[in-house]
C-alpha cells in the first residue's frame, strides 16, 4: 500500500478535482483506493456526492479516540472507499498542535493500516495551506503528487511546496518521502501561456513532469456541483480522457501495467 498526498499550498489549482478523479480513474482500473479528505472544507467529500455527517471525519482517529477502520465508508463506485471530511476537522489543527510529536500522528495511523494490505493506494486530499493537517499529510505520505495550474503564479507555489517537502525530509520526520510527479492542470493549448509554463516546469523537473495534462474545461467544473466524478458527468469528454491518461501514466510510473477499465 502506497500513501500518496495530493498537495499544493495554493488554492484553486485543481487539487481536489485531481484527488477525486485520479482516485476514480485508478479504481476504474482495478486498483483498491482509499481516499481520505483532510480538508475541512470537505470539497472532495461533496464532490463524490457524499453528505458529511457529524463525527464522520478522521478527527477522532487523530486524537486516538477511534480507529481508522471505523471511519472508512464505501463510495458508490467500485474499488473506491472514502473517509469523508467535515467542518469540525478544522478544530483538529489546534488540538494536534498541542500534542507532542503531532506531525507523527497520521503517519503512525497509516503505517498501522499498511499492515492489513486492504488497499493498493491511499490518496490524501490536503488543505490549501501549510497548517498542521497539510504537514501531517506530508509526514505520512510515501509520495507527493503536485497539481499545478498553467499560470506563472503557479511556479512560485511550486517552489514553495518543493521547499517544504525538502524540509520534511531533512528534518527526519519523513526521510523517505519523495516527489512522485507534477501534473499540469487547467491547460489551454490555444494559449502561449499554458505552453510556456509547461516548458518552464519541464526544464527544471523533466523526470517529474507528467506527459498527461488536464485541460481547462467547463465539465470538470460542473461535475462536483452534481456530486459526480468527471467519468460520470462527462464520460467521453476531454476531462475524463485526460484523467484516465494520467492514471495510466501513474501506474506505469509505479511499474504496473494498467488494467482494463472495470465493467
Amino acid at each position: 500500500m502506497k500513501i500518496v498526498a495530493i498537495a499544493n499550498q495554493k488554492g484553486g489549482v485543481g487539487k481536489t478535482t485531481t484527488a477525486i478523479n485520479l482516485s476514480t480513474a485508478l479504481a476504474r482500473r482495478k486498483q483498491r483506493i482509499l481516499m481520505i479528505d483532510l480538508d475541512p472544507q470537505a470539497n472532495a467529500t461533496s464532490g463524490l456526492g457524499i453528505e458529511a455527517e457529524e463525527n464522520c471525519s478522521i478527527y477522532p482517529v487523530l486524537l486516538g479516540q477511534e480507529d481508522l477502520a471505523s471511519k472508512i465508508i464505501p463510495s458508490r463506485l467500485k474499488n473506491l472507499w472514502v473517509i469523508p471530511s467535515e467542518m469540525d476537522l478544522a478544530g483538529v489543527e489546534i488540538e494536534l498542535a498541542r500534542m507532542e510529536n503531532h506531525l507523527l500522528k497520521l503517519q503512525g495511523i497509516l503505517r498501522e493500516a499498511k499492515k492489513h494490505e486492504q488497499f493498493d493506494y491511499v490518496i490524501l486530499d490536503t488543505p490549501p495551506s501549510l497548517g498542521v493537517l497539510m504537514t501531517s499529510a506530508l509526514a505520512a505520505a510515501d509520495e507527493i503528487l503536485i497539481p499545478l495550474q498553467c499560470e506563472w503564479f503557479g511556479l512560485e507555489g511550486l517552489a514553495k511546496i518543493v521547499h517544504v517537502i525538502d524540509q520534511i525530509r531533512e528534518s527526519g520526520v519523513n526521510p523517505r518521502i519523495k516527489l512522485e510527479g507534477i501534473l499540469m492542470t487547467m491547460y489551454d493549448g490555444r494559449t502561449n501561456l499554458s505552453r510556456n509554463v509547461v516548458q518552464e516546469v519541464k526544464s527544471y523537473f523533466p523526470e517529474l513532469l507528467y506527459r498527461s495534462v488536464i485541460p481547462r474545461t467547463v465539465r470538470l467544473g460542473e461535475a462536483p456541483s452534481h456530486g459526480q466524478t468527471i467519468f460520470e458527468w462527462d464520460p467521453h469528454g476531454t476531462g475524463s480522457e485526460s484523467y484516465d491518461a494520467a492514471a495510466k501514466e501513474f501506474l506505469r510510473r509505479h511499474r504496473m501495467k494498467p488494467a482494463p477499465v472495470a465493467a
